[in-house]
């Protein structure tokens, strides 16, 4: 199946490609999601007439994704208190959930899909690096860091 992007997909290709999907992805994610349309003769002559417009919206979200890096980097981490035993294993685990309720009372809005843990919900205090991913061009890394509970 061959579709046009309307947005830039990691992996994928960038605003205008014409690439081509696997039937499902395409039927399934790309075009109910809005990030594709299909490639007939009419939507390829309609997307030719709305790519100023496309583009446009496309710089406005790299420059609100640039925006929200630059302000998760001035927040220089966020700290989160959680019941741990003696030798500083959590009981439980600290995921996407917690840390964007964690950024969320510090003044910077995250939503749970923009955070990246390869490695699972976090078991044990510590400090941690995670990466935000605001934007197919834009990561941010942000200072976890957790402490036990008095």
């Amino acid at each position: 199946m061959e579709v046009i992007l309307l947005d830039k997909i990691s992996g994928l290709g960038d605003l205008g490609d014409k690439v081509a999907v696997k039937p499902g992805y395409g039927r399934n994610f790309l075009i109910p999601s809005g990030k594709a349309i299909p490639a007939t003769r009419d939507n390829l002559v309609e997307f030719e007439n709305r790519r100023a417009e496309l583009e446009k919206d496309a710089a406005e979200k790299l420059s609100v994704a640039e925006s929200r890096k630059a302000a998760i980097e001035a927040l220089e981490g966020v700290t989160i208190s959680h019941k741990a035993g003696e030798e500083g294993k959590l009981f439980g685990s600290v995921g996407t959930a917690d840390i964007s309720r964690a950024c969320t009372e510090a003044g910077v809005a995250i939503e749970k899909n923009e955070i990246r843990l390869p490695d699972g919900p976090m078991r044990a205090t510590g400090d941690f690096d995670v990466v935000l991913h605001l934007h197919p061009d834009v990561n941010a890394t942000l200072k976890v860091v957790i402490v036990a509970e008095e």
